[in-house]
């Protein structure tokens, strides 16, 4: 009973603090914050988090498998390889037209932190990489893994240039030029 308790304490944090980092960023959320909003006691939240860094990489490991599973359903839709990459980007429109969207979890994040902050940029790496994966994955069966990267260049220029512009046009875009590579 204990240990569900302790459980439920932790998960509670990670969804406050979850919420606020993607909705008002990682440097513009104390911990003061993150214990008010969650109801949770200071003394329960340094028992589940030594630091607000610990935090913040399971916030980066839960968004990151969230990330993980909602583009390999996305490509998952589809049966060819070319439909399963575009299939990605149409999930990329459908994702940056949402009212809750604040732009990418993790190009977020690591506009945020130091250089130094070595810890949060290998998981913010770890997941990107996991994308340039995927579409090499996909790519592979049709003998054109090597445009996996310029898929990848494309994916993200298109979430930067959505942040920038406030607008669909960038995705839109990307996804035209992936259907002219392809």
């Amino acid at each position: 009973m204990r240990n569900e308790r302790k459980n439920s304490i932790r998960q509670t944090i990670i969804d406050t603090a979850s919420r606020l980092f993607y909705e008002q960023g990682y440097g513009n959320t104390g911990i003061n914050q993150i214990i008010e909003e969650s109801g949770v006691v200071k003394s329960s939240l340094y028992s589940a988090f030594r630091t607000k860094e610990e935090i913040l990489m399971t916030y980066l490991e839960t968004a990151g498998a969230a990330t993980d599973e909602a583009l390999k359903t996305a490509a998952g839709k589809h049966t060819k390889a070319k439909d399963k990459v575009l299939g990605v980007f149409d999930y990329l429109i459908e994702l940056v037209q949402r009212k809750d969207y604040y732009g990418c979890n993790f190009l977020n994040i690591i506009s945020e932190v130091p250089k130094d902050a070595e810890v949060v940029r290998r998981q913010i790496k770890k997941q990107k990489d996991g994308v340039r994966r995927l579409f090499a994955e996909i790519l592979r069966p049709i003998q054109k893994e090597e445009l996996a990267d310029e898929i990848y260049v494309l994916f993200e220029g298109a979430l930067i240039g959505n942040k920038v512009h406030n607008d669909t046009w960038p995705v839109i875009s990307a996804r035209e030029v992936v259907h002219k590579l392809l």
